[in-house]
Parts: C-alpha cells; sequence; structure tokens
C-alpha cells in the first residue's frame, strides 16, 4: 500500500473509532434507560388487589401461619394419644461388688406409662380444636386489618393525585390570568394593583402545587411503606363494590363464621380460655403413672438367677393451691376475653354507623357536583 493510498484510509479508520466512541455512550444511556424502566414496571403495584397481595405477604401473621397450623395439628395428636405424656424405660443394676462381694446381682428394666387424667382427654381435645379454629380465626382478622390499611393508603394516594391535578389546572390559570394581567397594565388597561393581586394568587397557586407534590409523595410512600413498593404511575382506580353485612352481625347468638373476622378472633380467644379453664379444673394433681417392670436377680456366686416381674401404679398427691391458681388464671382470661369481645362488637357497630354516613354523603355530594 502507498502513502498516498494509505494517509485516506488512516484518516477513515480514525473517523470510525471515534464515531464508535461517541455512539457507545448514547447507546448504553439508553440501554440503561430501558433497564430502569423494565425495573420500575417490576417494582410497582397498580391494582389494589396486587397492593394487598403484596402487604399480605410482608405481615407477621402471613409468615407464621403455616408454623402455627402445624402446631395446631402436633397438639390435636397428643390429645388423641393412649397416653398423657410419652413412656420412660428405667433401668438399674444392684450389686455387691464394691464391699462384700458375694455375687449378689440385681438387673432391673421397666416402663413407665404416664395415663391420662379422668376428662382430661376428652377437654384436651377439646381446647385441641378450639386452637386449630383460632389459627384461621386470627389469620383472617390479620388480612382484615391488612386490607383496611391497604385500602386507606391506596385511596389515599389517588385522592392526593387528584388533589394535585386540580392544584396543577389552578396554577395553570393563575399563570394565564397573571400574563393577561402583566400584558393589560403595560397596555394601560388595568391598574398595578390589579397586578400585584395577580401576582399573589399566582404564588399561592404554587405554593398549594408544591404542597399537592408532597401529599402525592408522602401517600405514595405510605403505600410503600405497606406493600414493598411504590404505586405505578398507571394504577387503576376502579370503585370497589360497598360489602353487605350480614343480617345477624353484632347479635350475642350469632356464629363465628356469620360475624365480622375480628370478632371472630375474639370469640375463639373467649373460647379457649374456658377450654383451658375446664381442662385445669381436672388437672388437680401430677398424672399417674403405670409401672411394669422385669427384675432378673442371685443371691451369690453359687446361686441362679431368679426371674420377677412387678406391676404397679404410681398417684401423685393433689395440691390444691397449684390447682386453684391454673382454674383461676384460666376463669380470668376468658372473663377478659369476653369482655373484649362486647367492646370490639360495640365499637365496630358504631364504626359501621359512621362509615354508612359518610357514604351517604359522599353519594348526596357526588349527586350535586353531576
Amino acid at each position: 500500500m502507498s502513502k498516498e493510498t494509505r494517509k485516506p484510509f488512516l484518516s477513515g479508520l480514525v473517523l470510525f473509532a471515534c464515531s464508535l466512541a461517541m455512539t457507545a455512550p448514547a447507546a448504553q444511556a439508553q440501554t440503561g434507560r430501558d433497564v430502569r424502566k423494565v425495573h420500575d414496571a417490576a417494582s410497582t403495584v397498580s391494582s389494589l388487589p396486587q397492593a394487598f397481595d403484596a402487604a399480605w405477604q410482608r405481615q407477621p401473621e402471613a409468615k407464621s401461619a403455616e408454623l402455627r397450623r402445624e402446631a395446631a395439628d402436633a397438639r390435636r395428636q397428643t390429645a388423641e394419644s393412649w397416653t398423657a405424656e410419652p413412656p420412660s424405660l428405667e433401668l438399674s443394676s444392684k450389686t455387691d461388688r464394691l464391699n462384700r462381694n458375694d455375687g449378689s446381682r440385681e438387673y432391673v428394666a421397666g416402663v413407665a406409662v404416664p395415663l391420662w387424667l379422668p376428662g382430661e382427654r376428652a377437654r384436651s381435645g377439646a381446647l385441641a380444636e378450639a386452637e386449630s379454629r383460632a389459627v384461621a380465626s386470627r389469620v383472617l382478622s390479620a388480612q382484615l386489618r391488612t386490607a383496611a390499611a391497604v385500602r386507606d393508603a391506596w385511596w389515599g394516594w389517588h385522592r392526593a393525585r387528584g388533589e394535585q391535578l386540580l392544584a396543577q389546572e389552578r396554577l395553570t390559570n393563575a399563570r394565564r390570568i397573571a400574563e393577561d394581567v402583566r400584558r393589560r397594565v403595560r397596555a394601560g388597561d388595568l391598574a398595578r394593583a390589579d397586578q400585584h393581586q395577580a401576582e399573589g394568587a399566582l404564588a399561592g397557586a404554587e405554593a398549594a402545587q408544591a404542597e399537592a407534590d408532597s401529599a402525592v409523595l408522602a401517600a405514595a410512600r405510605q403505600v410503600r411503606a405497606l406493600a414493598g413498593m411504590m404505586p405505578g404511575e398507571t394504577a387503576t382506580d376502579t370503585p370497589e363494590i360497598l360489602p353487605k353485612l350480614p343480617s345477624n352481625f353484632g347479635a350475642p347468638e350469632a356464629t363465628t363464621e356469620a360475624t365480622h373476622p375480628g370478632l371472630a378472633e375474639l370469640l375463639d380467644r373467649a373460647e379457649i380460655a374456658r377450654r383451658s379453664a375446664e381442662l385445669a379444673s381436672v388437672q388437680t394433681r401430677s398424672n399417674p403413672e403405670l409401672l411394669l417392670a422385669t427384675t432378673r436377680e442371685r443371691d451369690g456366686f453359687g446361686d441362679s438367677y431368679a426371674q420377677t416381674v412387678t406391676i404397679g401404679v404410681r398417684i401423685p398427691f393433689g395440691s390444691e393451691s397449684r390447682n386453684r391458681a391454673k382454674v383461676g388464671l384460666a376463669r380470668a382470661e376468658a372473663l377478659e376475653a369476653e369482655e373484649q369481645l362486647r367492646l370490639e362488637r360495640e365499637r365496630l357497630l358504631a364504626d359501621l354507623e359512621a362509615a354508612d354516613a359518610r357514604v351517604q354523603a359522599a353519594r348526596k355530594q357526588f349527586a350535586a357536583a353531576e
């Protein structure tokens, strides 16, 4: 290659390298923006059910629900067993080797089986069933509380966005009016005081816009605190269907399935306390034990071993003060749960009446706005 042809080739190569160096950052920046858009879309919630699902997975009750179910199943299996506790094995050996050493030997192998107290097994089973039902009502009540918090945060964010749009429209109108007043003041059609008034209104609109922007950010962070993700810009605001209450809600004789989940949890807690008191009333002493042992022994070196069998029962004495403390504590917990149930029922009824009044007022406002 000659020098004359080499120079244009080198110049073209340099220009090509420079163009690559200039376009590479732009391509990388575009790729980074695309990645950020995908990441932002994946880390946002776009609907109320999605926000609730994300928030529920973060709740302690959701994480521990399966372990609580396993514990309740284990307690039920324990109540269904034939013995109050697992049997124990007893092994012992007796010898005179350390003193006379006449060849006396004795070997004992036995089993001790704890027995149920009268009525203890049936009441333990009833308590296990009550605890198993309480696990489900506890989870349902926690879901209700989570849904309420997410709903308030979600619609609070939508309300803040609506107020932000109104503030933007007011700011746009204030700017247009201020500019029109400024032109008319320069033309001599309006006084300087009118311009000051228009500028004051513009400043107020700008302050309201800043406050609305701050409210939207605060509401979005409230959603993120619950769901772990920010609400998306395309999040839906479809109105919810108002739930219908059961006809016997709030009645003292209402069953757990027909009442508010918060009341169901308290009902189950009261039932557990009552079952615990019933169980404590029969646990007046430690569990008796059935003993079954076999003994192999001899008196000396020249004697042959003899085999014997021992059957016995160990019955512990009761403790009145200990039993009274257990029964008293269980009854106190039952009374406390029942009183909490009564107060919670009254509070929920009052909240429902207030919510119904707010709904009716909002409907009237909506009808008037149309």
